[in-house]
């Protein structure tokens, strides 16, 4: 297996990612750095489509721009506004909880580390990261299941699990990116490097990857 030339990849995809449509997370950066604006869509993303996040965002924060606002609607109310994100009822239930656990916590302020963010309701690890990236510009390795398997699939890490995934890029992947990274191979995932059947004979990193796991490509 060769050697992955990420400092290379990285430049190639970063130029290539400009003509995609701009991912959710990039979409937040763009609207706002308010934390808990940053934390509600991160956690309404999980598990939804981009287009879909951001229109229940929109349609949350019309009613619920802060913490106060939104403690003063009801599960129910919340699942109206949210629906169709996915798993909206769990999270309708997790957004209910969230201003008394950060008032008891945490003084009723969104914490700056992800050891704190993970104690929320509905907040695991790239959640935490991607505000820590987001909100605070603090460095912060994001992996979701496109990192994962774009980075497995480069064998730039072979791991079995985001988590794992995480904790190896922690290690290997210079700081200097960290920032950055996922946005990028988010909008490549979505767009190039699909689960199923990628578009290796478009990719402009073809001759970088070594395209573990790949049975059929387009």
């Amino acid at each position: 297996m060769k050697k992955v030339d990420f400092d290379s990849v990285h430049r190639i995809l970063e130029n290539e990612v400009k003509h995609y449509d701009v991912p959710i997370v990039d979409l937040i950066k763009i609207q706002t750095q308010d934390p808990f604006k940053v934390l509600v869509t991160t956690i309404l993303s999980a598990r939804t489509n981009d287009r879909t996040t951001a229109a229940a965002s929109k349609r949350l924060f019309e009613k619920a721009f802060d913490l106060q606002s939104l403690e003063k609607l009801t599960v129910r109310e919340i699942e109206r506004l949210i629906f169709p994100v996915g798993f909206y009822k769990n999270k309708a239930r997790y957004l209910t909880q969230l201003p008394l656990v950060l008032r008891e916590k945490f003084g009723g302020k969104i914490p700056q580390t992800i050891e704190e963010l993970v104690q929320l309701p509905g907040v695991g690890r790239k959640t935490a990261n991607l505000v820590v990236v987001i909100a605070f510009e603090k460095p912060g390795v994001c992996v979701d299941i496109h990192v994962h398997r774009i980075m497995n699939r480069l064998g730039y890490v072979k791991t079995k699990t985001p988590f794992k995934t995480e904790m190896a890029l922690r290690k290997k992947l210079p700081e200097k990116y960290w920032i950055s990274f996922n946005s990028i191979l988010v909008a490549f995932g979505q767009n190039l490097c699909r689960p199923q059947s990628p578009f290796c004979s478009k990719c402009p990193v073809f001759h970088y990857c070594n395209r573990v796991g790949v049975v059929q490509s387009r």
